[in-house]
């Protein structure tokens, strides 16, 4: 139990979202997308973020998605970390691409180590209570400020707001919906922050 199988983001054009992740990313059916004009305003409250092998995985990847479309937030860059960056998608998704390794060790590829769903939280504690008690399984916590979840094919990681928002480039002011959906087996809810569950 508490598995995340997919996540469906809520989008004005499917076809154009649609034809955008499977131009950018190619990650199949763990993104949907479907219709909603629900109002939104600044930061949505999560980044999508994809873990690759090496820089050159993450240039391409961020190249593909900004010839399909996306913008840069923040560019490619060596942290202390490793390597990555930030787009935003045309339909208003934060992606992060992000590698550990900051030195090639071959040609880039596509393929995607993890995909992580991160949800910028009030209270990081609260929220990882709120998960426990709906069956979700810690696979990393760092006390109040990080929690990461075995949730099979998409990773779920709770941090507070206001570091997922300086993670992506952009200020953490934000309301309406969140345009997401995660798609799991841990049940039909929202969460303490309004992230709905189906």
């Amino acid at each position: 139990m508490g598995t995340i199988e997919s996540v469906t983001i809520e989008v004005a054009d499917t076809a154009a979202a649609e034809a955008f992740h499977a131009a950018a990313f190619g990650l199949g059916n763990r993104v949907r997308v479907r219709a909603s004009q629900a109002p939104t305003i600044g930061f949505r409250g999560f980044t999508m973020s994809l873990v690759v092998s090496q820089p050159a995985s993450v240039n391409g990847l961020i190249g593909s998605a900004l010839d399909a479309g996306a913008t840069v937030l923040k560019p490619a860059a060596k942290s202390l970390w490793g390597y990555g960056g930030v787009v935003q998608a045309p339909d208003g998704t934060i992606w992060t691409v992000a590698s550990s390794s900051k030195k090639d060790s071959g040609p880039a590829t596509r393929q995607i180590d993890s995909v992580v769903l991160q949800l910028g939280v009030a209270d990081v504690p609260a929220s990882k209570q709120f998960y426990l008690d709906h069956g979700l399984a810690v696979g990393k916590s760092f006390g109040s400020r990080y929690v990461e979840f075995n949730t099979g094919p998409i990773t779920l990681t709770l941090n507070k707001r206001g570091a997922v928002a300086k993670t992506a480039g952009v200020s953490p002011d934000g309301t309406g919906s969140h345009r997401l959906v995660i798609n799991g087996d841990a049940g039909a809810f929202a969460d303490p922050d309004g992230f709905a569950w189906e």
